[in-house]
């Protein structure tokens, strides 16, 4: 495959932060409002929709910012936050967050901005330090040992949320819609401007590390040689990676397929360094949800009926398949 020339990182940056902005501005004035609406309403439904439209670009960037450092962590193509039972995880640790604060209150409080990232970061690491422990052997770590691992650790966690859900008295009908893949309207504001804050630090240190992991794509002792800290690079990584997963379950639920394929696509685009790879995987991973909000509206609005589609299920019909089709093209 040739090289990508020099200008292409900065022309594909340039093209997905243009697209970004059309999707934002069609999410945002392109669907018509409620008929008879007050002004005051429709200033109070574009307020709405410009806080599902900053959710979409929160979790879609962190989510594609995490596939990035997973696959050099982990030196394989098909790591991602959701296939490694991390979103699982996190939502396991959301769960037990609302069944403490019941057992600790007799209510079923939220637990918070803070206490949702919190434990959602928890649930996220111990997720992908199970499937790091599990998956490592004499030769190091496995591929399919690691997708494997991964999909155990988010059957197991998947087990735990229901054994939280049946131990609430509403049996987590209302701590269900944190599980759902996604974006609500009545997202605190707090909460999004606090995910957007910590995911832009995350993505900020990703890109501070770009050079690093392109050195370590050559092995470690040739990337110690040239004065890698590998034990703390792979600590910032794995950290990194949690945080923005945490992030993403906490505005959003889980959402499957776009931390696997925006990072392959911006590889696709612009090659393997890590830096611009970083930048436009975030903004592809933006645009990925951003487009799939526009669609489940003009879904809602083509027919009625449907009500709105989970977000979530429309990117694992579309994902599913060109997974599958990675599998296929990898043997």
């Amino acid at each position: 495959m040739p090289r990508p020339s020099p200008t292409t990182p900065a022309l594909a940056l340039l093209l997905a932060a243009g697209v970004l902005a059309a999707l934002v501005w069609w999410r945002v004035y392109g669907f018509a409002m409620p008929g008879g609406a007050s002004s005051e309403q429709v200033q109070l439904l574009r307020e709405l929709r410009v806080l599902r439209c900053a959710s979409a670009v929160i979790v879609g960037s962190g989510l594609a910012c995490a596939g990035v450092l997973l696959q050099s962590l982990l030196r394989n193509p098909l790591a991602s936050p959701d296939l490694l039972g991390m979103s699982s995880g996190s939502g396991l640790g959301l769960m037990a967050a609302v069944l403490t604060s019941y057992w600790a209150t007799g209510n079923l409080a939220d637990p918070g901005p803070l206490g949702a990232i919190a434990c959602g970061l928890l649930g996220a690491l111990g997720a992908l330090a199970v499937v790091w422990a599990c998956s490592r052997g004499a030769q190091g770590l496995s591929t399919t040992g690691v997708v494997l691992m991964g999909v155990v650790v988010g059957l197991v966690a998947a087990g735990g949320i229901a054994i939280a859900q049946h131990l609430l008295p509403d049996k987590g009908v209302a701590a269900s819609r944190l599980l759902v893949g996604a974006l609500r309207d009545d997202v605190p504001t707090r909460l999004v401007l606090a995910c957007g804050g910590i995911t832009l630090a995350c993505v900020a240190l990703a890109l501070r590390l770009a050079r690093a992991m392109d050195a370590s794509t050559l092995g470690d002792d040739e990337a110690q040689s040239v004065g890698v800290a590998l034990g703390s690079l792979r600590t910032w990584q794995f950290v990194l990676s949690g945080m923005l997963t945490a992030c993403g379950v906490v505005l959003s639920g889980p959402i499957a397929f776009v931390g696997l394929l925006c990072p392959h696509a911006a590889r696709l685009l612009i090659g393997a360094r890590h830096g611009p790879r970083l930048l436009l995987a975030t903004l592809l991973g933006a645009c990925t949800l951003v487009l799939g909000d526009c669609l489940v509206q003009l879904l809602r609005e083509l027919a009625p009926g449907l009500g709105r589609l989970p977000l979530g299920v429309l990117t694992s019909v579309v994902g599913g398949p060109v997974f599958v089709w990675m599998m296929v093209s990898r043997k």
